[in-house]
């Protein structure tokens, strides 16, 4: 059965899904609102039974793997005063290495995985410069949808839209009148590039991967990232306005950043505050916004979602982008079965949702644990200690 498929969106998820069906002969058309892919986000670390496993599928794991940093999936937890808690660049580094279990997350920068996965396409099945406005039943044919844009645009016929368009997606409206919610936490993203030469200290300090501090309201990290840079997030549960209400002047970058650590920070270690007043390359104040955990809604013939579309979370468990991708490879199969007739698209679209539903569910609660501990007294404190009851045999790492 020839199906004309629309995906809204074209984030790495978005994309997955095109190459699987790409890699299945499966025709589509991508809709991407701005004028190019968009490249913008930190390091990802991919995990072998979600993203992985979902670019196996779409012919292009070999690439993944020839970009991929095994060697910057390294943590580094730090007290709120600063003390080190646990390194797996330093002390901790060979019993960690000699543990399997802390293995197999490599490291990939979003921009790159992007490239990846955006030059695998056939461009003829891409438009650029397509703002989705709105996604309306067909008045003639039943159970199929038209595409409207803010150009002016119309596009017909649609027996499958994929909303893959992100936290505010205008396919959600179709199936759910619910909207991401403010998740009470904001975050200032800093930029120092190239660190190895223009900060030597910062570079360091960081190490290879990952550093985390969590203390009672507030969090800081910062990541190393493929070219050099080093992206780092002071975070703190304030009011959603915070940013308007705050008293800083976020036009002059070296002025607030002295004025953020003033205000919110100055009880923290001197190394965690170095990292804020030092990352002098950019500057951009986040509001982080989520959808209620277990979220569904009924079956729509013709209509689904993906990605944060479908579940948005919060950075603080890491796992976004891998349910997204496992999202796009149950869709994928489901299609799949739908086109070979196997079953109607109808239910191969309740089927993905079905399986879908529980999944994200699972990693969106632990999400939202890890929120609340990133978030609390002693959380860093915490957070090692679990590392070497994990180390030690005495627990299960995480799923």
């Amino acid at each position: 059965m020839a199906l004309k498929i629309a995906i809204i969106g074209a984030g790495p998820v978005s994309l997955t899904l095109a190459n699987i069906l790409q890699n299945k002969s499966i025709p589509f058309t991508l809709y991407e609102a701005t004028d190019e892919f968009r490249h913008q986000g930190g390091s990802l670390d991919l995990h072998p039974e979600s993203g992985q496993l979902a670019l196996e599928k779409a012919g292009l794991l070999d690439q993944f793997n020839k970009h991929a940093r095994p060697e910057d999936d390294c943590l580094k937890l730090v007290d709120t005063s600063g003390e080190v808690l646990w390194d797996e660049d330093g002390a901790e580094k060979q019993a960690v290495a000699a543990d399997a279990r802390f293995h197999g997350r490599p490291e990939i920068d979003r921009a790159k995985l992007t490239t990846i996965l955006s030059e695998n396409l056939n461009n003829e099945a891409i438009k650029f410069c397509k703002k989705l406005t709105k996604v309306v039943p067909n008045s003639k044919t039943e159970k199929k949808y038209d595409l409207h844009f803010a150009d002016g645009s119309v596009e017909e016929d649609f027996d499958l839209v994929v909303g893959g368009d992100g936290a505010w997606s205008k396919v959600r409206p179709l199936l759910t009148d619910v909207k991401p919610h403010y998740s009470g936490i904001s975050s200032l993203e800093l930029w120092c590039n190239d660190a190895n030469n223009t900060n030597p200290w910062l570079a360091s300090y960081v190490g290879p991967g990952m550093l985390m501090s969590m203390g009672e309201g507030l969090s800081v990290a910062a990541q190393r990232q493929g070219d050099g840079s080093i992206r780092s997030y002071a975070s703190l549960r304030v009011p959603k306005d915070f940013w308007s209400t705050c008293g800083i002047n976020w036009d002059d970058h070296d002025t607030a950043r002295r004025h953020f650590v003033e205000k919110n920070l100055d009880h923290i270690g001197d190394d965690l505050k170095r990292i804020i007043l030092e990352s002098k390359d950019q500057l951009v104040p986040r509001t982080l916004y989520e959808l209620p955990v277990g979220l569904t809604w009924d079956s729509r013939p013709g209509v689904t979602l993906i990605g944060d579309a479908a579940h948005l979370m919060t950075p603080f468990a890491g796992v976004g982008v891998n349910v997204g991708m496992t999202d796009s490879l149950v869709l994928a199969q489901e299609i799949v079965a739908a086109s070979k007739g196997e079953k109607s698209l109808d239910e191969a679209i309740e089927a993905y949702e079905k399986e879908m539903f529980p999944r994200s569910t699972k990693y969106a609660t632990k999400t939202m644990k890890n929120k609340t501990k990133h978030f609390k007294k002693d959380g860093a404190r915490e957070f090692a200690n679990m590392m070497r009851a994990i180390l030690a045999g005495k627990m299960e790492a995480p799923q």
